[in-house]
């Protein structure tokens, strides 16, 4: 009874520094696995597989070598596992996600691998529709995987975006790696998508640990650029890499611009208009327990400047940091999964107290009594229960939540 009275009275004194006292509307999520079944889940990337107009997930199981691919249930069975298929089985990946790169209708997924794998494998779908009718996706007897050629045995790939760069013909794929070698460069998609040997690999940028890649165009001059947060090494920070032109001229280099955070730490960046100006600001915290906010200025030139907000007291290190309203008040929130802590949040959310961005008040998300150790991934904000609030669905890779997503209370049925 003694040991019980402890651990209340502990539950609530964090809770009180979160701002979230026991029994309040609003601030208990629950949690819902949609896999459980093995060890390792390293992120989750999102697309509609099945063409039934809702998202599917697809996820990287990096200490049980699985690429999975998970079809969303609707609504009635959102809280239940979800119907899945091992697509593949590839060493360490660290990385899947969906896109069509054959064109045929069908979303295959891409994986990246670190360890020794060091390799990006492509994992083909059974297509849109065969002769019998539409392609059962959960059989996983219609996958077939295969390493690029181009980057096999190269490097410890670590982050992959799908995007068209070059203007001809299918979708071109965006690498970015860690550690001996590492670098952002892009796969070039061959007249024939299907002919692995024909893809092309070109080198942009060193790096040092890519953490997150995105395509837009910053400059505004009608093609797409790369922002990065690169974690590791002498270009430690969040970057953007200028797109050269359409055609030849991809082949180009593709000059480096510094956004900001150089030198420090960055976890995976999220672009979005925090100050509601009209111009995506880019935002990242740090491992060490930082958060940037580099701030998109008015003007035809790309420029930020960067301030930094509070970060949450009784939270881990930072991993990644999503801007949504999530208690559905009209002012934008943050959301912000850690790792590596022990008696304090790995999931939080942050609303603002003041006319500024410099006071914020943190709530609890993930809970105290989760297991010890929890590494929660990237973290993506979508209503998974239809209910008008946001939910947020990540992964959980050491302890044993899986593929996981939180169940926003504020409009809980």
């Amino acid at each position: 009874m003694r040991c019980d009275l402890m651990l209340i009275a502990l539950f609530v004194t964090r809770a009180a520094v979160l701002g979230a006292e026991p029994g309040e509307r609003g601030r208990v999520w629950s949690h819902h696995s949609i896999d459980d079944s093995a060890r390792g889940a390293d992120g989750v990337r999102l697309a509609d597989a099945n063409g039934d107009g809702l998202l599917d997930i697809a996820t990287g199981w990096e200490e049980a070598g699985l690429i999975r691919l998970y079809l969303n249930p609707g609504v009635a069975k959102a809280k239940q596992p979800w119907p899945k298929v091992t697509v593949g089985q590839v060493n360490s990946p660290e990385d899947a996600v969906l896109v069509d790169l054959d064109g045929d209708g069908g979303l295959d997924i891409v994986s990246c691998c670190e360890g020794k794998t060091r390799s990006v494998f492509v994992h083909w779908s059974p297509g849109k529709r065969n002769a019998q009718g539409p392609a059962d996706l959960l059989d996983g007897s219609g996958w077939k995987s295969a390493p690029f050629p181009a980057l096999a045995n190269r490097q410890a790939a670590m982050y992959c975006l799908p995007a068209e760069l070059d203007g001809e013909g299918g979708i071109d794929l965006v690498v970015g790696s860690k550690g001996q070698g590492a670098n952002i460069g892009w796969l070039q998609s061959p007249a024939d998508p299907r002919d692995l040997a024909a893809w092309k690999y070109h080198r942009l940028a060193e790096a040092g640990w890519i953490m997150s890649l995105v395509a837009t165009d910053v400059d505004q001059d009608g093609d797409a650029d790369i922002l990065a947060s690169d974690r590791k090494g002498v270009g430690a920070g969040c970057l953007w890499l200028e797109n050269p032109g359409r055609g030849e001229k991809q082949l180009a280099p593709w000059k480096r611009h510094s956004i900001g955070a150089a030198g420090m730490e960055v976890m995976f960046l999220h672009h979005a208009d925090l100050d509601g100006d009209g111009r995506p600001d880019v935002l990242v915290p740090t491992y060490d327990k930082r958060i940037f906010w580099h701030r998109r200025l008015e003007g035809a030139a790309p420029a930020w400047e960067t301030h930094e907000l509070p970060y949450p007291e009784a939270a881990g290190k930072g991993k990644a940091l999503r801007v949504a309203d999530v208690n559905l008040d009209g002012r934008l929130d943050l959301v912000l999964s850690t790792e590596n802590y022990e008696g304090t949040s790995g999931l939080v959310w942050m609303s603002r107290t003041g006319p500024g961005f410099d006071q914020w008040q943190t709530r609890e998300v993930s809970g105290f009594a989760g297991p010890k150790g929890l590494k929660l991934d990237d973290v993506q904000v979508l209503d998974l229960d239809a209910d008008g609030d946001v939910d947020l669905l990540t992964t959980e890779e050491r302890t044993g939540w899986g593929v996981v997503w939180f169940e926003n209370p504020t409009r809980s049925r």
